[in-house]
Formats: C-alpha cells, sequence, structure tokens
C-alpha cells in the first residue's frame, strides 16, 4: 500500500512539473493591411514579412505552441477585420505558414482593436502568452493601444506584448512604444528583412515565461541615442547569457539576478569601440539601469598634392596600442573618422604617386570627445614622360625608374605602340632618377639608360630613339 501511494505521489510531482514546464504560447499578430504592398529592395512588406516570420517561427522550440491573427486581409474599410487564422494551443508550425502565403492585404489598421481582441481572448481561456505584433504602419481606426494595454494589465491578464515598426518613422512609434513598455515589452524597429528576422529572434527568446525585466541600458554617443548591441555573459567568462539592441531607445533584459559583464557595441558607420562593464549585479525585483556613452572624436583627414586635393589610404593608429584603430580612403577629399578619445598617429600613403615619400605620417594627434581635429599632408610630385621610338614609328619598350642615390626602383611600365601610351606617363616624387630603357619587338635586346631631374609641379619629357 506505501509503495502504491508513493507512486501516485511520484506521478504526482511528475505532472505537477510537467505542467509548470509547459511553454505559453505565443501568439503574432500580422499585419495585412494595404501598405503591405509597399516594396523594400525589390519584394513587397508582405513578401518580407511572411517569408521572415516562416523562418522565425520553425525555429522555434518543438514544445512552442504558435497562434496567428490577421487584420486588414478581409474589408477595405472594416475596422474590425481581425481574425485568428491559427489559434493559440496549435501545435503544427506549418499552418502558419500556410496561412500567411494566403493572406493579400487589402484593408485599414486596427491596432488597438486587435490586440483587444487577442487580450479578452486570454482572459475568456484564462491562459497567459507572449503576444508578437508586426505592423508597418500605424493606428487607422482611432484606436489607442496603449490605453488598450494599461487597462487590461490593471485586469490582471497576464501577457507580454513586444511590438515589431516595419519600416516605420521615429516619429510614428511612440504610441507603439508606450504600448509595448505597458506590456512588459519591447518594441523594435526593423528596416529591412534582416533587421526583421533579428528582432524576432529576440522577441520569441523575451518571452512571458522568462523573468521580469532586471536590467536595462541606454546607449548615448555625444549627447544623442544611438543604436547599439548588448551582450551579457556570467561574470568573469565569455558565458553568453542574452542580448538585445537598444534601436536608439532603451533596452530592456532579463538576466536571473547575478553578477554579469556587458558588452555593448555600437552599431553604424563608427570605429568607435565596444565597452565592457564589468560585475553588474541584477536583482529579483528590481531594474538595475545602466546609461552607456561612446562620446568619441573625430579626425579630419586631408590629403593634397601640390596643393590640390589627392587620393591617398588613410590608416588611424592607436598610440598606445600600436593597433590600427580606422582605416579608409580620401578619394581626394577630406574624410573624416570617429574614434575614441586618445592619442593617435594617422599614417597616409598617396596612390598614383611613385617614389620614396609616398607615405607619411602625422604624430601624436590628440582627439578629444565631441571635438573635431584637421590633419593634413601635402605630398609633391612631378611628372615624367617616357617615350620609345625608331625611324619606322614607335617602339614597345618596358621602362624602369630607379633613384639615383640608393637605387631602389620606384616605378616600372611599358610603352607598347599607341599614341595613348608612347611616352608613358609617371608621377613621380621630385628627385633624381636613373631611367632604363628595354626594347621588344625588332628592338629586343637593345637598351637605354639615362638620368633624369624631377621638379616639383613641372613636367619632363624624354624619347629615346632606336
Amino acid at each position: 500500500m506505501k509503495a502504491i501511494i508513493s507512486l501516485f505521489c511520484t506521478l504526482g510531482m511528475l505532472f505537477q512539473m510537467s505542467a509548470q514546464d509547459t511553454l505559453s504560447p505565443i501568439i503574432f499578430i500580422y499585419d495585412a493591411s494595404g501598405s503591405m504592398w509597399g516594396q523594400i529592395e525589390g519584394q513587397t512588406k508582405m513578401q518580407i514579412a511572411s517569408s521572415v516570420l516562416s523562418n522565425a517561427v520553425d525555429s522555434l522550440s518543438k514544445d512552442q505552441n504558435v497562434g496567428l491573427v490577421a487584420y486588414g486581409h478581409r474589408k477595405k474599410g472594416d475596422c474590425k477585420d481581425v481574425e485568428f487564422l491559427v489559434e493559440m494551443d496549435n501545435g503544427d508550425k506549418s499552418r502558419i505558414t500556410t496561412s500567411l502565403e494566403k493572406i493579400k492585404p487589402l484593408g485599414k489598421t486596427p491596432l488597438a482593436y486587435s490586440a483587444k481582441r487577442v487580450i479578452d481572448t486570454l482572459s475568456v481561456k484564462k491562459k497567459k502568452a507572449t503576444i508578437i505584433l508586426i505592423t508597418d504602419g500605424i493606428e487607422s481606426c482611432g484606436g489607442n493601444i496603449c490605453d488598450v494595454v494599461r487597462a487590461a494589465r490593471e485586469r490582471g491578464i497576464d501577457f507580454k506584448l513586444h511590438i515589431i515598426g516595419f519600416g516605420l518613422k521615429d516619429d510614428e512609434t511612440d504610441q507603439l512604444k508606450c504600448a509595448a513598455l505597458a506590456g512588459g515589452g519591447q518594441y523594435y524597429d526593423a528596416a529591412d528583412a534582416g533587421d526583421l528576422g533579428e528582432v524576432l529572434h529576440e522577441a520569441t527568446e523575451a518571452t512571458v515565461d522568462k523573468p521580469e525585466k532586471s536590467l536595462s541600458v541606454f546607449a548615448v554617443k555625444n549627447g544623442k541615442p544611438i543604436d547599439a548591441y548588448i551582450k551579457v555573459y556570467l561574470v568573469g567568462t565569455k558565458e553568453w547569457s542574452q542580448s538585445a539592441r537598444t534601436y536608439k531607445d532603451t533596452a530592456f533584459l532579463h538576466p536571473s539576478p547575478g553578477t554579469y559583464d556587458l558588452e555593448i557595441k555600437p552599431l553604424g558607420n563608427s570605429d568607435v569601440n565596444a565597452l565592457v562593464l564589468k560585475g553588474v549585479e541584477c536583482f529579483k525585483d528590481s531594474i538595475v539601469h545602466q546609461t552607456v556613452s561612446f562620446d568619441g572624436g573625430k579626425i579630419n583627414v586631408i590629403t593634397l598634392n601640390n596643393g590640390e586635393g589627392w587620393d591617398a589610404v588613410v590608416t588611424v593608429y592607436n598610440k598606445i596600442t600600436g593597433k590600427s584603430a580606422a582605416r579608409g580612403r580620401t578619394y581626394g577629399r577630406s574624410d573624416v573618422y570617429e574614434v575614441n578619445p586618445g592619442l593617435y598617429d594617422v599614417e597616409v600613403k598617396a596612390l598614383v604617386i611613385k617614389g620614396l615619400d609616398i607615405i607619411h605620417r602625422i604624430e601624436n594627434v590628440e582627439v578629444k570627445a565631441n571635438e573635431t581635429i584637421d590633419v593634413e599632408h601635402n605630398f609633391k610630385s612631378g611628372v615624367v614622360m617616357i617615350g620609345a621610338s625608331s625611324d619606322d614609328g614607335l617602339v614597345d619598350a618596358v621602362v624602369n625608374i630607379r633613384d639615383l642615390d640608393n637605387k631602389k626602383s620606384v616605378a616600372n611600365g611599358r610603352t607598347y605602340t599607341r599614341p595613348t601610351n608612347n611616352p608613358k606617363k609617371f608621377v613621380l616624387n621630385p628627385g633624381k632618377y636613373t631611367v632604363t630603357l628595354s626594347a621588344l619587338g625588332d628592338f629586343k635586346g637593345k637598351k637605354e639608360t639615362f638620368t633624369i631631374e624631377v621638379k616639383e609641379g613641372e613636367t619632363v619629357e624624354k624619347i629615346t630613339k632606336f
């Protein structure tokens, strides 16, 4: 008898553990309004969203139930055109893909009513869920989704709401951000398919089953909010815990109580380094906030040749580490490099010009936060025209040019027998050079060697007759 009682107790405990481990459903609210016919990089937003969402659903755990709600897909002007295409207890992910493929965008954007329909369904069924709303437009039916979400929370309905704005402008997101915050979730911006896939991954990871938010991060650079990527590691390790992205706003994460290292990297075209915050402690019943400043300075590099704009390769070296901090090319214009405040060497290498003075290093450039410092270098050159001819016309010849003093070869070329290339043009640093012409074709074996002097801004021509 004791054995039977023990067996029932064990089964009861296993059943209770299984019930506790059951994943709450994820319900996607999908925008099927007429604006989804708009295009991004040659594809309609409908095609992009359908494909990316299908891939995101396929990657979810096999135990994850997924529901799908669409709005605006049946009637053009109906603000109550909201339909559960796939119920929340669905475990067959292929049903999501099949349903998405059948949708044809048509109507309006009833965000508030869509959210209310889903939340009311949770209330009736006494279930909790993660709701992920994808929209390419703002409310067009007079509702306020933020008010709907707040009211539901006050009624004690358990859900987490994430909202993804697909191709929205900054001034269109206030109500959506308000709703996501009220729903315990996150607002995400997505500009294209890559962004959408990335934020869907983040949103489906931050479910209602995860711990409540315990960490928030806000990133600024030179006083303005920036987009940054955050990685959370267990303290003193590279054992990844979770990640998030700020999208020029506050990012919320939910690490369990404990101590973590945060790696925050600015996104966009910047050479400002990632920052690491060590030993950030997170708690169960409160949110720890970190504002991270990436205040950088700028180096404006100007490269000239004989006083005129000239193309050059630029490498910015950290003076302390000796490592490259930024690279680029001027293309004959001033070029700006944004780096962390500090001391740098700037190396410029002239293109096209040949000689021993085509690389110059500007040392000890001090960069300060929020300031721009100009650095300039003026290369010098002259032009040499080397030709080969005979009584019968132009002669094809190999040209080798060496510095007269140290005998180093600085330039090579070939005249061929075309007037456009014979004489052959060389742009050289001022100085004295030894030129050797080695004839080809009918004159193969014949050579001519001579000395020339190149002066700044001047052109010298030498035609050898074989």
